[in-house]
């Protein structure tokens, strides 16, 4: 590089000429570098922070996810045979002191759609007692054996760790729902990391809204001193000024109060203003892209723009069938596998449909084509809704 670089010269005897100092100045370079986006984490934490927390799109997407789907019934079936009453069940309603079932269900689907995973424990008590409680994503680390098959949690809480069996045994267990990830064997995928620079984008606009009222609602700019005759500010007029400007004209309450110039003093904008970001179309599009990745529509959330549904109750059946559903109908699944077995064979658990009143229009247009079908006997007519024929 010596060779190549103006200020470097070559004498032979592998030393360089000692650098000279000049009167004249001759100019200089700057550097300029592109800086990186920062995003958030992609660890539970982080998201259940920025996401949940302080996003208001996030929060409300997985609100109605998780109360809409913990309010749906279950059903026990013991072969063909619905049971009205069963342990199963009032475990399901109850799984333990702390927790009814409609909440036990909303904190899993809490964890589902914010971490991608969600882990149950069973606990077996004295006296065939048993209760369910969940293990917080974060606190919980999958153990695997020799083979990469995993086989136990082990879960901490401050200094204490405990390894829990998944699967059944005597003491209980541990189960683990998780949502599909295209490059982990172990652990899920949350849909809110497939919005991630959605959430990033909005949660920055917020906070560029909210510093910019906080400066009198105004863009960033530069007061240029340019005089006549040339010349620069003194050290006592540059800090007289930059106090005047940070006391009188910052703050929301100083918004709308009118700059003074004088001296050769101008004004020149370098920030750009919110209609010129379209601020607004910015935090909805960021809020659709969230809004997508959860299988919510926007027009339940008020998100103005592509709202492709004709009506509020198609949308809101549509966000039955392909959102809430599938989840519980996997969340059935899993439970039902894992579970059973320690209340007997047969066992199956399902959810209730006929009670979920945003498919009601489905119901009734149903019966009446069923009601309308005179080809049909009536156990026919009793099988296609899903009861059973008289007996």
């Amino acid at each position: 590089m010596a060779v190549n670089w103006p200020w470097f010269r070559w004498t032979g005897r592998g030393s360089t000429v000692p650098e000279r100092k000049s009167d004249g100045a001759i100019g200089f370079v700057a550097l300029h570098a592109q800086g990186e986006a920062r995003w958030t984490r992609r660890d539970y934490a982080a998201l259940a922070r920025e996401g949940f927390m302080r996003n208001p799109i996030v929060h409300r997407s997985v609100r109605l996810i998780s109360e809409t789907a913990a309010a749906i019934p279950w059903l026990l079936y013991d072969g063909v045979t619905e049971l009205a009453e069963h342990p199963l069940l009032k475990l399901l309603d109850r799984p333990n002191e702390r927790q009814a079932g409609a909440g036990f269900m909303e904190a899993l689907y809490g964890h589902l759609l914010l971490s991608g995973n969600a882990y149950v424990e069973l606990v077996s008590a004295q006296g065939g007692a048993r209760e369910m409680h969940l293990l917080r994503p974060d606190r919980v680390t999958i153990a695997s054996d020799g083979s990469g098959w995993p086989v136990a949690l082990d879960h901490r809480e401050g200094a204490q760790r405990r390894h829990i069996e998944l699967g059944l045994s005597g003491n209980g267990g541990a189960a683990h729902l998780a949502l599909f990830h295209p490059l982990d064997d172990h652990y899920g995928f949350a849909p809110l990391e497939a919005a991630l620079i959605a959430l990033d984008t909005h949660n920055a606009a917020g906070r560029w809204n909210k510093a910019l009222l906080d400066n009198s609602a105004r863009p960033s700019g530069a007061l240029v001193y340019a005089p006549k005759d040339g010349g620069n500010l003194s050290d006592e007029q540059f800090d007289r000024l930059k106090a005047e400007l940070e006391e009188g004209y910052s703050g929301s309450t100083r918004a709308g109060r009118p700059l003074l110039l004088e001296g050769g003093l101008d004004w020149k904008a370098m920030g750009l203003t919110p209609k010129d970001m379209d601020f607004i179309e910015a935090k909805h599009s960021a809020s659709r892209d969230i809004a997508l990745a959860f299988g919510v529509p926007p027009m339940l959330l008020g998100i103005p723009g592509d709202n492709t549904y004709s009506n509020y109750q198609e949308a809101n059946r549509a966000f039955y069938r392909l959102t809430v559903l599938p989840l519980v109908a996997r969340t059935a699944k899993e439970l039902s596998a894992w579970l059973t077995p320690a209340f007997g064979d047969g066992l199956r658990l399902w959810y209730d449909a006929d009670q979920v009143e945003g498919l009601a229009g489905e119901r009734d247009a149903l019966w009446t084509r069923l009601g309308a079908a005179s080809f049909l006997s009536e156990d026919e007519k009793r099988e296609a809704v899903g009861y059973p024929p008289h007996r």
